[in-house]
């Protein structure tokens, strides 16, 4: 493996109260970073490679903890969407179709500099596949934390997309040992329901799933050594999936003194995470139904999830609870490459301060998967999970729409491409918020 030396760069290193440290040396050998230091004195192996970075801002890969690689943002009818997928697992032509669709996807996230990605639920277990193949070496990718095919209810969220369904708490349990089977890295509830489930206005994020039946998912994870996340969009599933010790919630809703309670001391007796996901709530309040697929209804309950994902992320961050950040990749208006978009509502939407968002898109996430100690900072003994911007994220976090270089594990990509869908970038950025 080929060992570089960046010089004269400007570093981020990812830490909570980060600062530019400029005209710094980054040593990287064999996909670790070997040193830190300035520029003068820091000196890299013999015969390394050595690139010039003056003027540019060395950072730590972004971090996605909640991504779907099915699917491209294109807007589609959940309904549409589950026809497709029934069709494509149910053939070895389609699951090979899907194999390569997810590998493409997952290079797209590493190349808007996500060097890590968690993924949510996906067919067909294709995304372990994929997380074999690139730890395998076979392509370039991220590093992928996999949940393979997720959990819900007869009716519920993800059924037919990228859940087996469970009536009972012994299906549940068996389901959780089929993930264990495929070596999944975590187990995905659906524990409420979503916009699109949503019948009545007002009545968004219906408890779908049983404290019954997510507490012996979680409990067999737990005995399996797998951890849980569970997609909730009601303050009565919060404390349904806390009750029975799932590990982050994903989404969320406004919380009281209670579930913040049972956010630092769950049912597990674990401190719980909630991830943050703004973008795939926005287009429902921004855009025309007609465009995002949704009715009337679902329009104004995808107000009141929005509304509960910014306001428990607030609540959450001044309690001291963990928040990470994730985009819902797939989901109508969520491309594959728009993590920069989410660390941005996360400084202008819930409010967090510039060194934050980019704290949490890095290290923060990186701890939440527990793998702060491998990832997610620019410091000497961790993984080469790098990216190299042209302006610096701390005057304007939307220097992270446009990444010069990245490298996952010590593998360097020095042309970066993302093949961007035009037509939703102009729309999405219709009503990006502008800069505080």
């Amino acid at each position: 493996m080929t060992s570089y030396v960046f010089t004269h760069a400007t570093v981020l290193d990812g830490t909570e109260g980060m600062e530019p440290q400029p005209n710094m040396t980054v040593v990287v050998n064999e996909g670790v970073i070997e040193k830190v230091g300035p520029a003068a004195s820091t000196v890299g192996p013999l015969g390394a490679r050595e690139i010039d970075l003056a003027g540019a801002y060395l950072a730590p890969g972004l971090v996605n903890l909640h991504v779907h690689l099915c699917g491209s943002g294109k807007p589609t009818s959940a309904g549409a969407a589950g026809d497709l997928i029934d069709k494509v697992v149910g053939n070895p032509l389609g699951r090979w179709y899907l194999r390569r669709t997810l590998k493409a996807h997952a290079q797209q996230q590493l190349a808007s500099g996500v060097t890590t990605v968690r993924s949510v639920g996906d067919p067909g277990f294709a995304d372990v596949d994929v997380r074999d193949a690139i730890d395998a070496g076979r392509y370039p990718g991220p590093r992928l934390v996999a949940s393979g095919v997720g959990v819900t209810v007869p009716g519920g969220h993800g059924a037919g997309l990228f859940a087996h369904v469970a009536s009972t708490p012994e299906e549940a349990r068996a389901i959780v040992r089929d993930c264990f089977a495929h070596k999944c890295d975590l187990v995905k509830l659906f524990i409420t329901g979503g916009v699109f489930d949503a019948e009545v206005e007002g009545e968004p994020g219906v408890l779908r799933m049983s404290p019954e039946v997510a507490q012996a998912a979680c409990d067999e994870a737990r005995k399996l050594g797998l951890r849980t996340a569970a997609h909730i969009e009601s303050a009565e599933g919060v404390r349904a999936g806390l009750e029975a010790g799932v590990d982050t919630i994903e989404h969320g809703a406004a919380l009281d003194d209670e579930l913040i309670a049972l956010f630092k001391r769950n049912g597990a007796g674990r401190a719980s995470s909630l991830t943050c996901t703004v973008s795939p709530a926005l287009p429902f309040v921004e855009l025309d139904p007609a465009k995002t697929h949704s009715t009337e209804v679902q329009k104004v309950n995808g107000r009141i999830v929005f509304e509960g994902i910014v306001q428990a992320a607030k609540q959450a961050l001044a309690a001291g609870i963990p928040v990470g950040l994730g985009t819902d990749s797939s989901c109508p208006y969520i491309t594959q490459y728009d993590m920069w978009r989410e660390v941005v509502y996360f400084e202008r939407i819930v409010g967090a301060s510039r060194q934050m968002a980019l704290h949490t898109a890095t290290l923060g996430n990186a701890r939440i998967l527990g793998l702060g100690n491998e990832t997610g900072s620019v410091e000497a003994g961790k993984a080469a999970d790098l990216i190299v911007l042209d302006r610096n994220p701390l005057e304007n976090l939307e220097a992270l729409r446009d990444v010069r270089m990245v490298m996952a594990r010590g593998v360097l990509d020095e042309h970066p491409r993302v093949k961007r869908l035009a037509e939703l970038d102009v729309e999405l950025d219709g009503f990006l918020p502008k800069p505080v």
